[in-house]
């Protein structure tokens, strides 16, 4: 166990999609969380997230310059952002949220055909993590890779609706081409040449995968969470997040601020791998997913990451005399496995990557 993931489940799965048309006024005890982890209703209503035009990079260099300067704020102060004129199609966005929603409501013996195991994550899935008995979270999901290329498997992509497949290979193309500009802006910020965090990840190998995350609707949304907090284990996370359903809530101090996303916009947040990368300059942020009563909700994290088995430690030209190395090396490979076994776990996992003081 401690070398490999499982082969399967430890429970039989049960769609809580399937819950929740059957629970009219309560949710099943497996799904409760204790009290110091329920949505907490003392939330700060009006903050949000920086909201970042992304137009400004290729506009006059002053523009250029407030933009750089807004991101680096941005990660520096809260490590999640909304990016606009991001230069993927609304269109695209729309068809991918969409489609997969079709998915979300075919017949169940249909979704079934791509059930996962814990092995790969890829395909339908309900729970995260292989602790029997662990308390679980409110959703469903629907895990594909599309990077590398020998991951990258499309018989395991749904075939209905019929635009699946090929509106998924369109919309990994330009979300693999976005995170890469956002890279490069994220290591000139770092007063590093623009290629470096890239090189880092391995260059033209990087990993990128998809969860499509499916929140039905909840009689007890205040008893459970539709996701666990955590930080992403990966490098950079992008959002297309379901803007007529907010959800997303971001820890800000001790106060856990609600997401208020914009049409079209990508909901950027940094994962465990830069914070590793940049010596804790930047920092990966803790977030959650609280549901709703009335309505459901669909939203599409896309997840940029270093290759699997490079080691992944401080970049060099960010470890001084008066910072040292933050972080002992881990492959990425490594880094999920650990985080396959234990589910969603707050921040505890890059924590425990620490260098011994």
């Amino acid at each position: 166990m401690k070398n490999s993931s499982p082969q399967d489940w430890p429970e039989p799965i049960v769609r809580v999609q399937s819950l929740s048309e059957r629970c009219i006024d309560s949710i099943p005890e497996r799904y409760i969380k204790p009290l110091s982890d329920r949505p907490s209703s003392a939330l700060d209503d009006d903050a949000n997230i920086p909201v970042i035009d992304l137009a400004g990079l290729y506009g006059d260099p002053d523009a250029r310059a407030s933009t750089l300067r807004q991101i680096s704020e941005a990660c520096n102060e809260w490590g999640f952002f909304q990016i606009v004129n991001h230069g993927v199609s609304p269109h695209l966005m729309d068809m991918a949220r969409e489609t997969w929603r079709q998915f979300f409501h075919m017949p169940l013996e249909v979704k079934q055909q791509y059930a996962n195991s814990p092995k790969t994550y890829e395909g339908y899935g309900s729970r995260l993590g292989i602790e029997k008995g662990a308390i679980l979270d409110w959703s469903d999901y629907y895990y594909l890779h599309y990077l590398p290329l020998s991951l990258k498997d499309c018989n395991k992509w749904p075939t209905h609706p019929p635009s699946c497949r090929e509106v998924c290979d369109e919309y990994g193309r330009e979300l693999v081409k976005l995170c890469g500009r956002l890279m490069k802006v994220l290591s000139i910020n770092l007063g590093l040449e623009e290629e470096v965090l890239e090189r880092a990840f391995g260059g033209e190998d990087i990993g990128a995968c998809m969860r499509v995350n499916f929140y039905p609707k909840c009689p007890r949304p205040e008893l459970t969470l539709g996701l666990s907090s955590h930080s992403d284990p990966g490098g950079m996370t992008l959002l297309l997040s379901d803007d007529q359903v907010p959800g997303l809530q971001v820890r800000k101090g001790d106060n856990w601020i609600t997401v208020k996303p914009l049409p079209h916009a990508f909901i950027v947040n940094i994962g465990d791998q830069i914070q590793i990368l940049s010596n804790a300059n930047y920092k990966s942020v803790e977030h959650r997913v609280v549901v709703n009563s009335n309505k459901e909700r669909v939203s599409l994290a896309f997840f940029y990451n270093p290759k699997s088995n490079i080691p992944i430690e401080p970049v060099t030209e960010l470890v001084k005399p008066d910072k040292p190395a933050l972080y002992t090396a881990m492959t990425f490979d490594e880094y999920r496995l650990f985080i396959r076994l234990r589910g969603p776990c707050g921040k505890s996992h890059v924590e425990s990557l620490k260098s011994p003081r």
